[in-house]
């Protein structure tokens, strides 16, 4: 294998280097671009050259002696090249080298300059080290007697102050001593010596000793008129108190103490209040190993008085409350309104950085934290508080309560902040909320169990005595009356009175009987119907009486309990309403019977007849029997009922029954026809008759208002003649539906009424105008009258009946805002 050929048999020939010299930048040129382009010279251009590489290359290439022929050759090359550089700037190289000549001499010039200047500032060296040094040794020695001069001033001022102090007043005798001036020359003096270092002095520091032992004595004199200021609630004294801690520059300090202090105190009051080992050392009471049982709860025969030293305890620590937190506020308060008298500082701005919660936010705070920790941990860990605070929470809430008004009473100080605000006594109030849940629940179930003890689920047929209905009444208004001193408490329990009453309304509803039996009015009362007179009554009496019960409490409490009353006076109404619709429809089956008398009949016979009419004489029988054997039991005191102004159920459901009797038989009265006057007369008696029956045994008729009134006035209008009616004052008292019925008797024949008219029966007629209003009952007259003019129309008739018109004039006043009272 043929040897690759050498880069030194590529290089150019001595004539063409030789041609290269005549133009020196193109040899430059061309030699270096030879040598960059050869593979093995170029890389002697390389900055990372190494010989050692490139040797052992060479020798590794298998012919070294070409490589280093090739290299011969470019250095001979290179060194033609330099030739030829030098030769071809040998004009600037002579006149650079003279250009070395000049400088040479200007630097010998110059050295012989340097050294003269170097001689001259050693001479002056010599000449300036002797003054400097006096200058310098003198600058020491005067800065030196400044300095003592000064430490001396400043010793003598402390020294005079401390000789102020010490003659102020005897620190032995504290009521001699103004403690405010002697702060502030302790301050001054401390100030004085640290400010200007004057300890190490002997003098001084004998000073200083007494200093220091005065300051604390003004501590202590201050901190002692500062509590008996804040105990006494003295402005002075908190004042002077705060001033002196100014002054020694330790007020915030001091405030801070004093704060954490009150708030340590408040702690242990909340703790030690609540603390069974000590209430029962306290009182004697003999309790388990370890003092305490697991649950809390004192040996047998011990309650009571540890009970009472629970609640003496609370009592206790409601007034530690108050006397820290009106305390801290008097304290806050006169810091918000004291100054420095010279430097015009509030002090509460020294106090208070931005930011920082108020005095009494703090001790509140914490005072709540503990209250409320301490309230869980009874309520947890200990079953006798439990108990005692649960059953006793009214007047736990009323200690809560009561140190609230005091505090807000106490701090109620125009321009000052009060002690706590509205949030803070939410807080309070929300600690104890564990118990309240507690006592509402066992307040609801008391009263439950007393009414499923009265109404048990699985008896339907008994009946509750007096004494028990007496006793869920009474358990009530004991509930009532435990917290009737705090209205938002009031207000809680009658929302769990009120559901003991949906409960009591419920089994009470169970218990009423139904059917035939509880309905029936023509034989005597029914054991039924007795049962249901008695609940009646029981649920009447618990109605009255709790409603009576909350008459002195506010409007809201009504409204509290008006739906569980409303729905107690409903079952009550439910238990007997029955018994009077049925009574109710067995007299209007009576009245309907007029119907079937003969009021059209003439005849002396039928005038002289002083007799009521059988119709009559039936109904004067049924409200009779219904008078003795069913109203004698409903109202046994319905005349003491009136008597006092008192409506009771039963009062209600009569009077409503009496007001119907008397408009139902006006309205079958209007419908009579025809009527003669023999028949008037009849009916008039009839009319008397009911006036009598209904008065004596239903209700007073004089107190039943329109429907009597009404009767009074049907009774005359009958007997007057047709020209008349028109514009008689009697139709004032009677509806107009009443007066136009009636007048059909006087028409003719041919003019029918409604009832003829849609071939209806009394019966009816009589349930449609219940359910219609006076517009639509003329409406139903009017078509009678169009009918009837018509009919007289097309007979060729000239003249109109004399009702006629006057039932036209009547009806056009007619409208349906008549009051159902009104109403046939």
């Amino acid at each position: 294998m043929a040897s690759p050929a050498s880069p030194l048999q590529k290089s150019p020939s001595p004539l063409q280097l030789l041609s290269t010299l005549n133009n020196p930048t193109t040899t430059a040129t061309s030699a270096l671009d030879s040598i960059s382009s050869d593979p093995i010279l170029s890389a002697f251009l390389s900055a990372s050259f190494s010989t050692t590489s490139f040797s052992s290359a060479a020798l590794s290439s298998g012919s070294p002696a070409s490589t280093a022929e090739k290299l011969h050759a470019a250095i001979r090359l290179l060194d033609s090249q330099l030739r030829h550089e030098v030769l071809s700037r040998h004009d600037d190289l002579l006149s650079q080298l003279s250009s070395l000549h000049h400088a040479e001499l200007a630097l010998s010039t110059l050295r012989s300059s340097v050294s003269s200047l170097h001689s001259s500032l050693r001479k002056a060296r010599s000449d300036l080290s002797d003054p400097f040094r006096s200058i310098r040794s003198k600058t020491l020695q005067l800065s030196n007697l400044h300095s003592a001069s000064n430490l001396l001033n400043h010793s003598v001022r402390a020294l005079r102050l401390s000789r102020k102090l010490r003659d102020l007043a005897p620190l032995h005798d504290p009521e001699k001593l103004d403690l405010a001036k002697a702060a502030q020359l302790h301050a001054e003096i401390l100030t004085l010596c640290q400010e200007y270092d004057l300890s190490g002095i002997h003098v001084v520091d004998e000073e200083l000793r007494f200093v220091k032992e005065a300051g604390e004595k003004l501590r202590s004199e201050a901190m002692k008129v500062l509590e008996r200021g804040m105990e006494g609630l003295n402005q002075a004294e908190v004042g002077t108190g705060l001033q002196v801690f100014y002054n020694l520059g330790e007020l915030r300090g001091t405030v801070e103490q004093l704060v954490n202090r009150y708030k340590g105190m408040a702690v242990k009051s909340i703790g030690a209040a609540l603390d069974m080992k000590a209430i029962t050392a306290g009182s004697g009471v003999a309790f388990g190993p370890g003092g305490v049982r697991g649950s809390g709860t004192p040996q047998i025969g011990g309650g009571a008085k540890a009970r009472e030293a629970l609640w003496q305890r609370m009592g206790s620590c409601m007034d530690q409350l108050h006397s820290i937190v009106v305390a801290v506020w008097h304290l806050q308060r006169v810091l918000s309104k004291k100054r420095d008298p010279f430097t015009h500082v509030l002090l509460l701005d020294e106090v208070l950085q931005e930011g920082d919660s108020m005095l009494t936010d703090r001790v509140w705070e914490a005072i709540v934290k503990a209250f409320s920790s301490q309230m869980k941990s009874a309520f947890t860990a200990s079953s006798f508080v439990k108990e005692i605070f649960t059953m006793g929470y009214p007047k736990l809430f009323s200690m809560i309560e009561n140190l609230l008004e005091r505090i807000s009473h106490d701090t109620d100080v125009k321009g000052v902040l009060p002690a706590i605000s509205s949030e803070g006594r939410d807080q309070m109030v929300a600690a104890v909320e564990i118990f309240q849940t507690s006592f509402l629940a066992l307040c609801l179930s008391r009263l439950s169990d007393l009414v499923n003890s009265i109404f048990p689920v699985s008896s339907r047929g008994s009946v509750p005595s007096k004494e028990q209905i007496s006793k869920i009444i009474s358990r009530i208004q004991e509930e009532i009356e435990a917290v009737q001193l705090d209205g938002h408490l009031t207000l809680l329990v009658l929302r769990e009175i009120g559901k003991a009453l949906i409960l009591l309304a419920q089994r009470a509803e169970y218990q009423i009987s139904t059917g035939p039996e509880a309905r029936q009015v023509s034989g005597p009362a029914t054991a039924a119907q007795l049962k249901n007179f008695t609940l009646c009554q029981h649920l009447q009496e618990i109605h009255t009486r709790i409603s009576s019960m909350i008459t002195g409490l506010p409007s809201i409490a009504a409204e509290v309990l008006s739906p569980s009353l409303g729905a107690v006076y409903g079952v009550a109404c439910d238990s007997v309403t029955s018994l009077f619709q049925a009574m109710l429809e067995r007299l209007e089956s009576c009245i309907l019977q007029i119907h079937d008398q003969k009021f059209g009949a003439l005849g002396m016979d039928a005038a002289m007849d002083n007799s009521a009419s059988p119709y009559m004489e039936e109904l004067q029988k049924c409200i009779l029997h219904f008078r003795s054997e069913f109203l004698s039991r409903l109202l046994p005191t319905a005349t003491n009922a009136r008597a006092v102004g008192t409506e009771t159920i039963c009062t209600r459901l009569v009077r409503n029954m009496a007001s119907r009797v008397l408009i139902f038989f006006i309205r079958h009265a209007s419908l009579v026809r025809p009527l003669s006057e023999s028949g008037k007369l009849r009916m008039a008696r009839d009319m008397a008759e009911l006036e009598l029956a209904v008065g004596q045994n239903l209700f007073p008729v004089e107190q039943l208002g329109a429907p009597y009134r009404a009767l009074r006035a049907f009774r005359p209008l009958i007997f007057l003649e047709t020209s008349q009616l028109g514009d008689s004052p009697l139709l004032q008292d009677l509806p107009l539906s009443v007066i136009l019925l009636h007048l059909y008797s006087r028409g003719p024949d041919t003019l029918q009424s409604p009832l003829q008219r849609n071939k209806l029966t009394p019966l009816q007629y009589s349930l449609w105008l219940d359910s219609q209003g006076e517009d639509q009952i003329w409406k139903g007259i009017k078509a009678t009258l169009d009918d009837y003019a018509a009919n007289v129309r097309v007979r060729g008739e000239k003249e109109f009946s004399p009702v006629y018109p006057l039932m036209l004039r009547l009806g056009s006043s007619m409208t349906g805002n008549t009051p159902a009272s009104q109403k046939p």
